[in-house]
């Protein structure tokens, strides 16, 4: 468990740097990118697998975002940016690609076969997969954003 855990971080952690890197931040705030995914992407993770939490995606993604929107905030100071530099690329690892895809594939499924079990079963695909979906992305927009509403003197501090 311990070994999964430090992969998910360490793997957040780079995907991170790299979406970071997308955006052309200043070089400082790589660092607090990467440690900010690195945690929230493991909270995630612990919160999904561990038997003691055992939650669903959408509201372990809900809680690791709001832990990633607070730390974004109380880093951004330190890297002297805006917490928006280091909450967004921070954020990208938990994209939910699995189901937008699993979610597409049910859709073409759907049109493309006519027999109405078959229908019936990749609609069903469709809709499970793209609910779920659309509700990690809720998820992950709410529980970032607040941390920056909550804390709003510190998160514009560090753009003035």
């Amino acid at each position: 468990m311990f070994s999964q855990f430090f992969q998910d971080a360490l793997f957040a952690a780079i995907a991170a740097i790299g979406f970071a890197a997308i955006s052309n931040p200043p070089k400082r705030a790589y660092l607090y990118c990467a440690i900010i995914a690195a945690i929230g992407h493991s909270t995630r993770f612990l919160l999904m697998s561990t038997p003691a939490f055992h939650l669903h995606i959408v509201l372990a993604t809900t809680i690791a975002s709001f832990i990633i929107g607070i730390l974004a905030v109380l880093f951004s100071p330190l890297a002297k940016t805006p917490a928006e530099t280091c909450l967004f690329p921070s954020l990208l690892p938990m994209i939910p690609g699995m189901y937008a895809y699993r979610a597409f594939g049910g859709l073409a499924m759907c049109i493309y076969n006519g027999g109405e079990n078959d229908f019936s079963h990749y609609f069903y695909l469709f809709a499970n997969n793209g609910l779920t979906c659309l509700f990690i992305l809720l998820g992950m927009t709410i529980g970032a954003t607040i941390p920056i509403f909550i804390f709003k003197k510190i998160s514009f501090q560090a753009t003035r």
